[in-house]
């Protein structure tokens, strides 16, 4: 009984020494298998890598950089990006910003993918087939890129421009204002940014992000300019010499085409400037205290008294304004207006609720002004006058000087009357006065004669 339990455990410890030997030799050959799969892929990329859109399965490295080079480095020298501007077109040339694809490395990663792992899980990878995407990465050229949107910058900017108007024998002209632009250039250099990466190798337009800036004085605007409110007109022709009609010229020719919008200021030094040489003035009599003298710019208080006269009968308002020291031969007392460079201005402020436009001209030895504003103004009419309520008459003063022969007489000042005056602004509807209103009180100081005597 015994020896047949020990052959029967013989039979059972063969067999499974055989089912052991089957195992093993079927497990030798599936390792044996996994090995030569994988083995194959050990200078390929795995299945279903992919390098952006392109499937690099079972490529190797020179392979894999060949297609990548030829879907992606060579189109994208090819390229524009253009920006689009009213009607004009600003070109990025792709090749001018070297721009350079990462493929080397996208390369090495796609094929390295998987391959520091085990044997069986580098067969799973295989055998699965699960997509695995790497990006392309891109460099260029940033500075070029700055250089270009200065450049667009540049060419898109621009101020705005305010209508003009002119007037020419009475004929009014207005041109157009202009709006004015200016690129917002972060935000393009954002959206190129982002277009330069993009893998589109087709061109691309892009209409530039500009804002735009409304002109402060618009043709609508100055459109309500249209016709002459007021005009004054002095002599000059027979009382100067050339070097002061010269002045007279220059000075209202710098007056001339002057705008002025609504509770905008006129300055007669601002707009005339300094009178000097290289301006063109000449030295001609000039009133320093009570006596002429030869000054640069002697003259143009005539036409800072013309304008002053013109601005009174349009119903504008004097802001600053001086009489002479002595009366003035081209206008009526208390209707004169001195300036002097740096010190005496004349101003004024257009109180009207219309724009007006300043016409200056001489010819025929005169000098005119014209105002011009809004039709509408006309309905009512401005008649400057002056009063003189008081005169002074002035003295005769002795001087008596030793340096000349005794009872000899020189006159070293001639005498002028003193006034006091009132200016009145008569409003007139319908042909009658129905409003006086006082412009100014004048005091024109008396000069005394001063005579020297010899003793």
């Amino acid at each position: 009984m015994a020896v047949r339990k020990f052959s029967n455990m013989s039979k059972i410890t063969k067999i499974f020494l055989v089912l052991v030997t089957l195992v093993l030799i079927s497990l030798g050959g599936g390792y044996i298998y996994i090995k030569n799969e994988v083995s194959k892929y050990n200078n390929l990329i795995y299945p279903s890598v992919y390098i952006e859109n392109i499937n690099l399965s079972s490529k190797s490295k020179t392979e894999a950089k060949n297609i990548m080079n030829k879907k992606f480095s060579n189109p994208i020298e090819k390229k524009n990006i253009n920006i689009i501007d009213d009607g004009e077109s600003y070109s990025l040339l792709y090749s001018k910003l070297k721009p350079k694809y990462d493929i080397d490395k996208a390369i090495d990663e796609a094929f390295d993918y998987g391959k520091n792992l085990k044997i069986l899980d580098k067969y799973n990878i295989i055998n699965k087939k699960e997509t695995k995407k790497y990006k392309l990465s891109l460099s260029y050229d940033k500075k070029y890129l700055r250089e270009f949107l200065n450049y667009v910058e540049k060419k898109i900017n621009r101020n705005y421009e305010n209508a003009k108007i002119n007037v020419s024998n009475g004929n009014i002209n207005i041109t157009d204002d202009k709006k004015g632009k200016k690129l917002d250039k972060d935000k393009l250099n954002k959206m190129l940014e982002s277009k330069i990466k993009s893998k589109s190798f087709s061109d691309i337009n892009i209409k530039a992000p500009v804002n735009e800036s409304e002109a402060k004085i618009t043709k609508n605007k100055l459109s309500v300019i249209n016709k002459n409110v007021s005009n004054y007109t002095t002599n000059y022709g027979s009382i100067s010499s050339s070097e002061r009609m010269n002045n007279i010229k220059i000075a209202t020719d710098s007056i001339n085409g002057t705008l002025l919008m609504p509770n905008d200021i006129f300055s007669f030094n601002k707009i005339v400037g300094p009178r000097t040489l290289k301006k063109g003035y000449k030295k001609a009599p000039v009133i320093v205290g009570t006596k002429a003298q030869p000054g640069l710019g002697g003259g143009i208080c005539q036409v800072s008294s013309t304008l002053y006269n013109c601005i009174l009968e349009a119903n504008l308002k004097p802001v600053e304004r001086e009489h002479h020291s002595i009366p003035s031969h081209y206008v009526e007392l208390g209707r004169d207006a001195t300036v002097n460079y740096g010190s005496i201005d004349l101003k004024f402020k257009n109180t009207l609720k219309y724009p007006i436009y300043i016409e200056g001209k001489t010819s025929n030895g005169n000098v005119n002004f014209n105002i011009y504003s809004n039709k509408s103004l006309n309905n009512i009419s401005y008649k400057i006058s002056s009063k003189v309520y008081d005169t002074i008459t002035p003295k005769e003063k002795y001087i008596y000087d030793s340096s000349i022969p005794k009872g000899k007489i020189e006159i070293t000042n001639n005498s002028s009357m003193g006034y006091k005056v009132k200016t009145y602004r008569n409003i007139i509807k319908n042909g009658k006065i129905i409003k006086k209103e006082l412009v100014s009180d004048d005091f024109y100081r008396p000069v005394d004669k001063l005579i020297k005597k010899g003793v």
